[in-house]
């Protein structure tokens, strides 16, 4: 059933699922109509509010390109794509490979996001360098599906905000006066429980909905070959003039690499194991530049792993309009004060996440989703008595769920892979499904006292 079920989602998204870009356009004017309707905003504060976050999303935009290519240029070292081939071996047969995508995905994910997206890609296509019979875009959503749990894990934004003193974002200190460590949020057995069990489950999901014999869409090897990209070790010519003496340089390449692993040391030993965006970034580079050994290695790497940015570049901005839009009208509170009103005490976790999960939709960015919805939430959770921290967590559960079904964190993953999202959203919608019924019921569990 679920393999049907997954074969009519995929000729669903193939059909009627434009692309990415449209997608974001089409959700713009969705937006903007539902909040000349249910807000007070006007046209031009519509029109305002919707630039502004275009513009305000562009140096989070060059993050997330940057975390893309220096992901993929550490990928193309020699050692770590030992290590990914390995991995790769391991899954060689088309289910199994997705299996193993999955799982390491999810595992890498609870690290951290941006580790378990770029590995989860670049494993996948190892796998079908691998696997030549097994379906590519499978293996792709397969890693996407993987990533499904990343805000339960350790670089979760919303548990991190919380953590964090006199974060404007830190509701609950706000509120209630207090800064919740991570033990009290993502490391509850709430939290921990569900998140492992989806890390366990979602491989089995993705080999019960592999798509049949006649339906299995391979790469060709040339491709595939264009796409993995050979790790880049360029030989100095014979005679070499000063300027290609310097590009081959290991002492300049080592002398640099090691600059940024005392900045390292630096930043750990004072703040602790605090990874952020830009630290996982700054990590990407400096490993990549050491392990590629010479300046002009790096530089090709560079040169193979930006071509997967052109989405990232397009789109990211049409979200910060979007974010902005929901914002600036108020329309992100709207929509969760619906779901407030029709909660009780037993089922506000539930609704919480489900809210969490719609707005998610608009605004696909944790950060900014719990700056629109967080004042929401943790006001509700004091007026019905809820805990706070679990509330908050709800939003982080809806934030992860939904991205399954939305393009705008797939895009480093089709980056790589050279595909669309209509490609690999038939076979997430089913992942959709099923980690909303999981994560449903553990918010009952939770509003019930049964965790």
């Amino acid at each position: 059933m679920l393999k049907r079920l997954a074969s009519f989602f995929t000729y669903l998204m193939k059909h009627y699922l434009p692309d990415a870009y449209l997608f974001a356009i089409l959700l713009t004017f969705l937006s903007a109509v539902l909040a000349l309707i249910f807000t007070p905003a006007g046209f031009m504060k519509l029109i305002t509010s919707w630039g502004d976050g275009i513009y305000g999303i562009v140096a989070f935009a060059f993050q997330m390109i940057l975390i893309l290519v220096t992901g993929h240029c550490l990928a193309l070292t020699p050692a770590v794509n030992r290590i990914l081939v390995w991995v790769a071996g391991i899954g060689n047969t088309p289910i199994k490979g997705g299996m193993i995508v999955a799982f390491v995905t999810g595992i890498c994910s609870l690290i951290n996001w941006g580790f378990g997206l770029i590995v989860g890609g670049l494993l996948a296509l190892q796998v079908a360098k691998k696997t030549p019979k097994a379906d590519f875009p499978f293996l792709i959503a397969s890693a996407y599906s993987g990533y499904v749990v990343w805000h339960m894990g350790l670089s979760g934004s919303i548990p991190l905000a919380l953590a964090t003193a006199k974060l404007p974002q830190n509701f609950i200190e706000k509120i209630w006066g207090v800064v919740t460590p991570v033990s009290q949020s993502i490391f509850q057995p709430f939290n921990v429980i569900p998140a492992l069990l989806l890390v366990v489950t979602i491989p089995i999901l993705m080999a019960m909905i592999h798509p049949k014999e006649d339906e299995i869409k391979t790469i060709p090897e040339d491709k595939l070959t264009e796409l993995c990209g050979d790790c880049p070790h360029l030989e100095m010519p014979q005679n070499p003039t000063l300027a290609e003496r310097i590009d081959h340089s290991y002492a300049i390449n080592m002398i640099f690499g090691l600059m940024g692993l005392c900045y390292l040391y630096y930043h750990f030993s004072r703040k602790g194991f605090d990874l952020n965006l830009n630290i996982v970034i700054f990590i990407f580079f400096i490993v990549g530049v050491i392990l590629h050994a010479k300046p002009v290695n790096y530089i090709k790497a560079v040169n193979t792993a930006i071509k997967g940015a052109g989405g990232i570049a397009l789109q990211f901005p049409l979200y910060g309009g979007i974010q902005g839009l929901m914002v600036g009208t108020g329309l992100a509170s709207v929509i969760a004060g619906w779901f407030v009103a029709l909660s009780s005490p037993e089922t506000f976790y539930m609704f919480q996440f489900w809210a969490a999960g719609i707005i998610n939709m608009f605004i696909p960015s944790g950060g900014g989703q719990w700056a629109a919805q967080g004042p929401i939430t943790m006001e509700a959770a004091k007026l019905m008595g809820a805990e706070p921290v679990r509330a908050a967590m709800m939003v982080a559960w809806g934030d992860q769920w939904t991205n399954m079904i939305q393009p705008f964190w797939a895009l480093p993953l089709l980056g790589l892979a050279s595909l669309s999202a209509r490609d690999i959203m038939g076979y997430t919608t089913v992942t959709v499904i099923y980690s909303g019924v999981v994560m449903s019921i553990f918010a009952l569990l939770i509003g019930f006292k049964v965790l």
